[in-house]
């Protein structure tokens, strides 16, 4: 088969899947329909990872476009159906695939008792599609196809158990947040076209320079062409990649299955803004103010999720949070210029992420579809693979490494080439250096609450026996107050309290021992952990190294000017350990206050104090709230006020319910004259006559 032919199976090969699957899924039955969403991913692995070898090291074209069919032709507004492919593409469809294919056979086993099996694995397989079909734009008009497509499919996953309000809320809530970045992303898109005349990459990325010195007056002022086409672009990064106030929705959609929580988290939705960033390099060098914003949003998102993961007590939330900080490295380090750092850490991300949400899984799955970490521990033996995975995504996302030996974890040579290259691009910019003073901090943070939730779950004693459920209760009923509560009951909880029933997705309780998942989910578990320890090894050269060039072969682009990524490797050697120092200490911090001391008792005495700053960090920094007081109600409000005062009383009152009141008013009037009596009728057709006589008389004198 021809390359061309190849990435269009492995393209549309999804979405064919989820067709069969949705449309014809309770005539084919649960095993064909996993069978074929399943196998159709694996086909579209097998040739994304053929695809990357043949761009980079084989021989395909390193770029090439697969002209499928027209699109939106309209005038001088051309789009047409194609599959973009060079190595930004062929990277991303690795990451999308591989991802999503040990997502969907790690379903088979945690959907097991599901009756809704075909349609989950629709949406999933539809949802990959649409990333794909992301991935691969070659204009602005697939990329936001692609990308309204995976927010209808995130709709649908993060809902997937209708039955429950909050699974509702939370898609809806997703939804809406998005569509907010996303009003910001059409906008960019239509200054694109104002600005270039066309909305296809390969004729607007070599003449952006021309536009490096051009831009508009508006109310007096004047705005420069690229930037502002780049910071609206970026308003739909900040929705689709969960950035700090856009960010509210992601922690929510752990409503959604688990497995959702991994595709959602590790390679499709959240990263689709940080892809967007990198493929639009040759835009966003020229946009200076953009990229100084870019910075500053992703580093204060990185510092916001790293201190609210500290105090969550929900396994799948904790992780949430931990994706949303890792975004904001991936962020601040394409608006420092890093952007090939950016992709690798995206890269190495899905892996480790993908290992502890499906981990997380496994915990779940095991202990009864108990979500409340409280709820667990001295779960290390009975768990042995989850455990070992587990760990090895710990050691990964604390960026676990030696400097000198370079040698480490894939979250070492990722995220610290980020933290390298912007206090590389401090030098001559505050912002960046404002980004290393933050990303610095946050890889401590990171490690604390990483190792928090890895000894909560693994070590110290079991807090889920069935004989103590008596005894946990009391503790609860007694706990301190002060308005810290739990997320799903409204009773307040100490750090170590346990008589809370946590989230639960399938609505059960757990009244048995907990158990190792089946191998269809541990499986997964083995292959990505292997992707944890070896992909940044592998890779770092190709990605920020030394072949980085023959490696990218032009897929992103950096300025003349831009050389951080070269100094990146020049820093100071405090500046190249700062990151592991701060991980371990981090780490220390852990081990004294849930192992040395025990968490039943250090852990308890400093979540009851209900201090404020502990406070501040369990309710999110009251983005919620803050939400809820002004833009929900304010939405509500003036949604009565339209509808209630404009619709109802004005339109309806004077239009139609006016004109419907008025006509039965005068037909019930009239009525009353036809009272069926003939000497009423006599009487009144006298009355006409006298009057025709009257008027003839006056008339005619």
């Amino acid at each position: 088969m021809t390359p061309q032919l190849l990435v269009t199976i492995a393209v549309f090969a999804p979405l064919v899947a989820a067709m069969i699957a949705g449309l014809s899924g309770r005539r084919i039955g649960n095993l064909a329909s996993q069978a074929i969403t399943t196998g159709a991913l694996f086909l579209s692995c097998a040739i994304a990872w053929t695809t990357f070898h043949g761009v980079i090291w084989g021989d395909w074209p390193a770029k090439f476009t697969v002209h499928l069919l027209p699109f939106i032709n309209i005038g001088d507004f051309q789009s047409n159906w194609s599959i973009r492919i060079d190595t930004l593409s062929a990277v991303m469809l690795v990451v999308v695939t591989s991802v999503s294919s040990l997502v969907h056979l790690y379903s088979w086993g945690y959907m097991a008792e599901d009756p809704s099996k075909p349609r989950f694995f629709a949406y999933l397989s539809l949802f990959t599609f649409a990333m794909l079909a992301l991935v691969t734009a070659a204009d602005f008009m697939q990329l936001f196809f692609g990308w309204e497509g995976v927010g209808l499919a995130s709709y649908l996953l993060i809902g997937f158990w209708f039955h429950k309000p909050s699974a509702n809320a939370a898609s809806i809530k997703a939804f809406v947040v998005n569509r907010v970045g996303d009003f910001g992303f059409a906008l960019g898109i239509m200054t694109v076209y104002w600005m270039f005349g066309t909305i296809q990459f390969a004729e607007i990325f070599p003449h952006v320079a021309e536009f490096a010195d051009k831009g508009w007056f508006f109310a007096g002022h004047w705005f420069h062409a690229v930037d502002l086409a780049c910071a609206l672009l970026f308003v739909g990064a900040m929705g689709k990649s969960a950035q700090f106030f856009l960010h509210t929705w992601l922690p929510d959609a752990m409503e959604g299955p688990t497995p959702v929580s991994a595709l959602i988290h590790a390679a499709t939705m959240v990263t689709a803004g940080v892809y967007m960033l990198c493929l639009l390099s040759p835009m966003f060098e020229y946009a200076p103010i953009t990229k100084n914003i870019i910075t500053v949003i992703g580093a204060i998102t990185a510092l916001f999720a790293a201190t609210v993961g500290l105090a969550q007590n929900d396994i799948k939330r904790v992780i949430a949070y931990s994706t949303c900080s890792q975004l904001g490295y991936m962020f601040f380090a394409a608006g420092v210029g890093a952007y090939q750092a950016a992709m690798f850490h995206l890269f190495t991300h899905a892996f480790f992420k993908a290992l502890l949400f499906l981990g997380a899984g496994s915990v779940i799955h095991g202990m009864h579809h108990e979500q409340d970490m409280r709820k667990y521990g001295a779960l290390a033996k009975l768990l042995p693979v989850t455990f070992i995975a587990m760990t090895i995504g710990t050691l990964a996302i604390t960026g676990l490494g030696f400097p000198p030996l370079e040698l480490g974890f894939a979250g070492f040579y990722s995220k610290d080439t980020i933290i390298e290259a912007a206090f590389a691009a401090g030098r001559a910019n505050p912002t960046a250096l404002f980004a290393w003073v933050i990303g610095v901090l946050v890889a401590g943070l990171t490690s604390f609450y990483s190792w928090r939730l890895a000894f909560f779950t693994f070590n110290g004693k079991a807090r889920w026996g069935h004989d103590d459920h008596h005894v946990r209760d009391a503790q609860a009923d007694h706990a301190h107050g002060g308005g810290v509560h739990d997320e799903t009951h409204d009773e307040p909880l100490a750090d170590d309290a346990h008589g809370v029933h946590g989230h639960d997705d399938h609505g059960h309780g757990h009244d048995h021992k907990p158990h190792e998942s089946p191998w269809v989910m541990l499986v997964p578990l083995i292959v990505l952990s292997i992707g944890a320890v070896f992909a940044g090894f592998v890779f770092v050269d190709y990605f920020v190294g030394h072949g980085q060039v023959e490696f990218w072969r032009g897929a992103i682009y950096n300025a003349p000017t831009n050389h951080v990524l070269h100094e990146a490797h020049e820093v100071p050697e405090l500046v190249k350990y700062s990151p592991l120092i701060a991980s371990i200490l981090g780490l220390a911090i852990a081990v004294w206050v849930y192992l040395i001391k025990g968490n039943e008792r250090l852990g308890a005495a400093l979540a009851a104090r209900n201090g404020p700053l502990y406070v501040f960090f369990y309710n999110k920094w009251f983005f919620d709230e803050l939400y809820q007081a002004t833009f929900v109600r304010l939405t509500k409000f003036l949604g009565d006020l339209f509808w209630k005062g404009g619709d109802q009383k004005l339109i309806d009152g004077f239009g139609p319910d006016g004109v419907s009141a008025a006509s039965y008013a005068i037909g019930r009037r009239t009525g009353r004259l036809q009272s069926g009596y003939l000497y009423h009728y006599a009487f009144v057709m006298l009355i006409g006559v006298a009057g025709l006589l009257l008027f003839a008389l006056v008339k005619f004198r």
